[in-house]
């Protein structure tokens, strides 16, 4: 498989497991922004040369204007390549919570499953 049809799958894996802390209500959530594209991590040369494999969960805090402003991996691939890598999601734009018609900051949780196929 090709590292573009590969990223494409993982992008397309972050876009199914992408998981969010809800709001007390469980009806208003963020998430990734629909009009706004999120590119599909880079796999690292190194990883790849090492066949490294594995799934990183990071947070991102999503500010009132859609981009995040704090991140931290939450669970490591167990790859500190991989889990770097995975952070740039942070550069992607996300939809905030809105409470009574306000957007309010709120926490993320995204998995990013890299896998060599």
């Amino acid at each position: 498989m090709s590292v573009s049809n590969l990223l494409f799958k993982s992008l397309t894996a972050l876009a199914l497991l992408v998981s969010v802390n809800a709001m007390a209500d469980g009806l208003n959530i963020a998430g990734l922004d629909p009009k706004e594209s999120c590119p599909a991590p880079a796999y690292p040369r190194a990883a790849l040369a090492n066949e490294e494999q594995g799934a990183t969960v990071v947070s991102v805090l999503v500010g009132v204007d859609g981009h995040v402003t704090d991140s931290k991996v939450e669970k490591s691939s167990g790859f500190s390549d991989l889990d770097r890598a995975t952070l740039k999601l942070a550069q992607c734009k996300f939809k905030p919570v809105l409470k009574d018609g306000k957007a309010e900051p709120s926490w993320v949780s995204l998995e990013y499953d890299w896998k060599l196929d």
